[in-house]
């Protein structure tokens, strides 16, 4: 009956024959081409199995089969070549003597393994886990947005004015209500604070938990429309059950001023933080935050569609030869900063000045300058007696990130993470960066 089985199929007077070398030619040029193409490549099992290992069983053209080989039945030879060839994972030769393991070149750690792993080790708890990945979902949702803004027209001004005064572009509406719900459905937050909101907002109890949540949705949505670069910046703090209020007659009421006092008492100042981090959109999505033990960063992978650990353990150079300050507003700072800004312009020892930076979005400002040095300054001026930057959920975020990699935060006369908000939507200047940038700045400042 096997015999039977394996019995090739008879043709009309050899055209199906033409039709089958045809078609063994197209799949012998199809393994050329993957034989030829990078050793990364993911090869299904299927064009292995039908391609390249018929290419390397086939006998050479110039080769006689031998007699065993030919009388053996095709269906018995296509079965002994069904095994798949295993991909190397590594070129590399490892060291005589060394019981290291050869990591992977397809090994790779996604946000939410990290957080678990965090929470095994008892760095975090499973609530704060979770509000950590409902805040990585908004940022990829965001991500998307901006994106396709110019397709789906989210460009322009929304035609509205936040509490600050500043224009309300339609993204910055529309980024707000992603963070809201990605964060009211976690169910681990109490209060949220966001820079589109006049006053701080209650979760209704059916969502609430205990977590205070800050967040600016969009940083530097200015640059939006020209397609430049953009973030969002968060920071978590702990629960204070006593102030959690619930307002049956609303979905998402907003507290009023005793209320409002009440959530000043809970953020305190950013060395409360529990969390923060933010995400850059730009030519990648990046996600970086801090626990308190470090700095890591993950990179969108588009293909997965999962943030993947791209930066371990982030140590900011302790100098650096970039400066971030908008200089159009010089002819408004004292004549200390000026007397600084004019040193930097000067050459150096190596016959070079700083090279000035600025792209106007904080957080694009701070991601580079976390990996490459340097220093960034929105100080006070003429027309901002308290800069332009806001506290809570602008400057605290930062500083305790950037200080979690060895560096420095100050407003040029405090450091940043000491100071007591009096309010929520209050600014503050803020000089910060590679510690001995700071060092120097506030030596001409003092």
């Amino acid at each position: 009956s096997q015999s039977h089985k394996c019995q090739p199929r008879i043709s009309h007077k050899g055209q199906s024959l033409r039709t089958e070398r045809e078609r063994e030619r197209e799949r012998e040029r199809m393994a050329r081409a993957v034989l030829t193409s990078s050793s990364r490549v993911l090869i299904s099992p299927r064009l292995i199995s039908n391609s390249i290992l018929r290419l390397r069983h086939r006998k050479s053209p110039t080769a006689h089969p031998t007699p065993a080989a030919a009388s053996r039945p095709r269906c018995v030879a296509a079965r002994q070549s069904t095994a798949v060839p295993q991909l190397r994972t590594s070129t590399a030769t490892p060291v005589a003597g060394t019981k290291s393991k050869r990591k992977s070149s397809y090994e790779m750690e996604n946000l939410t393994t990290w957080l678990l792993k965090q929470e095994q080790a008892g760095r975090i708890d499973a609530e704060l886990t979770i509000v950590l990945s409902s805040i990585s979902f908004a940022c990829k949702q965001i991500a998307s947005l901006l994106q396709r803004s110019s397709i789906i027209n989210l460009t322009g001004a929304q035609g509205t004015i936040n509490v600050q005064g500043e224009d309300q572009k339609k993204l910055d509406v529309v980024s707000n209500e992603v963070f809201c719900n990605c964060l009211r459905s976690s169910g681990r937050t109490g209060i949220i604070a966001s820079e589109e909101e006049d006053v701080p907002v209650a979760v209704e109890e059916t969502y609430s938990g205990n977590y205070v949540v800050v967040f600016d949705p969009i940083d530097g949505s200015a640059n939006i429309d020209t397609a430049l670069t953009t973030g969002s910046i968060f920071g978590i703090y702990g629960p204070d059950e006593q102030c959690l209020f619930v307002d049956e007659d609303n979905l998402m009421p907003t507290l009023d001023q005793a209320k409002e006092r009440c959530i000043i008492s809970v953020c305190q100042p950013g060395s409360n933080l529990l969390a923060a981090g933010y995400c850059l959109y730009s030519s990648s999505v990046v996600f970086t935050l801090s626990i308190g033990n470090g700095v890591y960063s993950f990179t969108l992978d588009p293909a997965y569609g999962e943030f993947v650990l791209t930066h371990e353990d982030i140590k900011i150079p302790e100098t650096g030869k970039i400066y971030s300050f908008n200089e159009g507003n010089y002819d408004l700072w004292d004549e200390k900063l000026k007397g600084y800004l004019d040193h930097l312009r000067q050459p150096g020892s190596n016959g070079k000045p700083y090279s000035g930076r600025y792209v106007g979005c904080l957080v694009g400002e701070i991601h580079r300058m976390l990996l490459v040095g340097g220093i960034y300054g929105n100080p006070k001026n003429n027309n901002a007696k308290n800069g332009n930057l806001r506290l809570l959920y602008e400057c605290a975020p930062m500083s305790y990130l950037v200080e979690q990699a060895g560096g420095k935060a100050t407003d040029g006369v405090q450091r940043i993470l000491d100071i007591i908000p009096e309010k929520i939507h209050q600014r503050t200047p803020i000089f910060i960066g590679s510690p001995d940038e700071v060092d120097k700045l506030q030596k001409y400042l003092a």
